[in-house]
Formats: structure tokens, sequence, C-alpha cells
């Protein structure tokens, strides 16, 4: 990860394990990194963790944010909720380039019971590695954002 970045990350109880290992990585790599909580793996409800994760994006806080749960569903929900954030539930590394390269993604949304905690750190590292390509890709996203 030649770039660093400000990181906003947040996570319910179900995936509180992963945003653990994510942040280490994340800050072995030099990127500074806001934990949102949870911090813990007792049970919560995700939108009081994700939806101050996502604000703060939004308001420019922070470049990216990452958001975790279960299955990664109703955090990317809660965070596209937030006006100026584009979410992606990202499962692989071709769809996190995609989200980047397509959609220019600033929320990423991972499942802790979707994937293993390796492809987590994988998906992540690919997902800040990408570049969004604009051109024909651009006239969309100012469409999503209400431009």
């Amino acid at each position: 990860m030649p770039q660093s970045f400000t990181i906003a990350i947040g996570s319910d109880h179900a995936g509180f394990a992963y945003k653990e290992a994510i942040k280490a990585m994340l800050l072995t790599h030099g990127h500074t990194v806001r934990d949102f909580g949870t911090y813990s793996d007792a049970s919560c409800d995700y939108p009081d963790f994700i939806r101050p994760t996502a604000e703060a994006v939004a308001r420019g806080e922070f470049q990216r944010g990452i958001v975790l749960g279960g299955s990664g569903n109703g955090e990317a929900i809660v965070a596209n909720r937030i006006r100026g954030v584009r979410c992606g539930l990202c499962w692989n590394e071709q769809v996190a380039i995609w989200n980047r390269s397509h959609n220019d993604g600033n929320v990423l949304s991972l499942g802790q019971r979707t994937v293993t905690e390796a492809e987590a750190l994988t998906i992540v590292r690919t997902w800040l590695a990408t570049e969004f390509e604009g051109g024909r890709h651009l006239a969309r996203i100012r469409k999503i954002d209400g431009m």
C-alpha cells in the first residue's frame, strides 16, 4: 500500500475480530485509523457504530471508511443512507477493484462470516491501492451523488 490514508472503521459484534485484524494491518502500513467501535464481541446493534463511521467519511474527516458485520449487508445499507457515501459490499479482490475503479467507493463493507480473515485483509489492501478510473464513470458518480 504505497499511499497512506486516514481511515474510519466500525463494526458490530459479528465483525469485531476482523475489525481488530484490519486495524492492526492498517496501522502497520502507516495509515491513520479511528475506531468507531464496537470494542468487544458482545452483542450490539450495528447502526450505532456504522452510522458514525460513515458520517465521518461524508464530512471529509476521513478519506476512506471500512465497516464490518456478519454479512456486511446491513452495514452497507446503513452507510449508504449517508449522503456522500458510496459503500460497496466486497467479497473478493475483483469486486473491490470495481468498487474503487468504477464507483469511486469511499466506504468498504465486509462480512466476517463470508470471507476468511486472509481474504478480508487482501480485499482491504486491494481496495486501498485501486484508483478511481474517472472517464465514463464520472458522470455516473455525479448522478449517484445527485450533483
